[in-house]
């Protein structure tokens, strides 16, 4: 009897005193974090007091590049053809694969062709070795016709790093090669990549470009020059934390820089029904000196379906925490269920203080 009253007089006080005393969570501006924490309520008027947020541009020096005529390199395989003349053109004979016949542009840059010697091809274009060789061989051959090919590439990459699936280096050829092509040709790995941070090196020169508003922006083209660097950085730095009373909490990586809200909650299963409170739907952001800036805390009020249009409107960053708090009555029953053990101790305390007395 005497642990049943105290069990009773117990729950009575803490029903009594409200909810203030029981064990649960919420925000309060009046602890230590006073002053280092500022609370924001998501309301329609803050949101249209915030700036617009620009979109990513491409930088201009990358949409006025023009590629240059192609350049040969050592590496590369040429075949070379001289009209009416078979014994120039396919010394190997006719018969055998165009490989067989092609001249290989040495490491010095330069390739050999019978009557003309070694010509130093590296740094020029088609047209211009075309020409190179039809002055030499006139010396030997009446109005010689030349044409040159570049059947196999083998000196200008392009190289690729990061979050592609496949990170084999490109070669550029004589066709122009697009950013657009090269990043289809490699594949993106979806599930690692961060698609709003593509990093091209050129010349010594970081260029960051957001594949998200490149895809919307189609008629930008960029081509790519030989030696350009692509690196798909990938996304494990980047994740919202979304904590509490939702379905699934977890830590989510951000594939672009567009997630609202809305998206963090969704992606978790959205608020627990039975658990959550409408009134503890908060985002915590943090900054790099809490003791000279102060990190916010922002309020959803996620009473009615409606709430989400504003939840919609509001864009988490890497770093936040979304959490959802526990409704007062879940608090309740969480410190019942803390209780009932409780009970049971003061139960045994009492009956072990019974039989001490019944043996004296």
């Amino acid at each position: 009897m005497k642990a049943s009253f105290v069990l009773a007089a117990v729950v009575t006080t803490l029903a009594v005193s409200g909810c203030a005393a029981l064990p649960g969570q919420h925000m309060s501006m009046h602890g230590p974090e006073k002053g280092h924490v500022q609370m924001v309520q998501i309301t329609p008027e803050w949101l249209a007091s915030q700036p617009v947020t620009e979109e990513k541009t491409v930088p201009p020096e990358l949409l006025n590049y023009q590629p240059e005529p192609y350049r040969i390199g050592p590496g590369d395989m040429l075949y070379i053809t001289v009209w009416d003349h078979p014994e120039l053109t396919a010394p190997a004979g006719s018969q055998q694969q165009t490989s067989a016949n092609s001249r290989l542009v040495r490491s010095d840059g330069t390739l050999f062709y019978p009557y003309v010697g070694a010509v130093k091809a590296s740094g020029m274009t088609v047209e211009e070795l075309r020409q190179e060789l039809t002055t030499r061989l006139t010396k030997f051959v009446p109005k010689p016709q030349v044409d040159v090919a570049v059947t196999s590439y083998g000196s200008q990459l392009i190289t690729l790093q990061g979050a592609f699936t496949k990170t084999d280096p490109q070669q550029a050829t004589t066709v122009p090669l697009t950013l657009s092509q090269a990043v289809g040709t490699a594949g993106i790995d979806l599930t690692h990549a961060d698609l709003s941070d593509l990093v091209l090196t050129r010349d010594g020169r970081d260029y960051h470009i957001d594949l998200n508003t490149l895809s919307k922006q189609s008629e930008q083209r960029i081509y790519l020059k030989p030696g350009d660097r692509l690196y798909l950085s990938y996304n494990d730095t980047k994740e919202v934390y979304v904590l509490g009373e939702v379905m699934r909490p977890q830590a989510m990586t951000f594939r672009t820089d567009d997630m609202t809200l809305t998206q963090a909650l969704g992606r978790a299963g959205g608020l627990d029904p039975i658990t959550s409170s409408s009134k503890s739907v908060y985002v915590i952001r943090g900054v790099k000196d809490l003791a000279h800036e102060p990190a916010t805390v922002y309020q959803l009020y996620a009473r009615s379906p409606a709430s989400y249009a504003l939840a919609d409107n509001f864009h988490v960053r890497a770093g936040d925490v979304v959490w959802v708090g526990a409704s007062a009555i879940t608090q309740w029953s969480r410190f019942l269920s803390q209780l009932v053990p409780l009970g049971s101790l003061v139960s045994s305390a009492a009956v072990a203080h019974g039989g001490t007395n019944s043996g004296l």
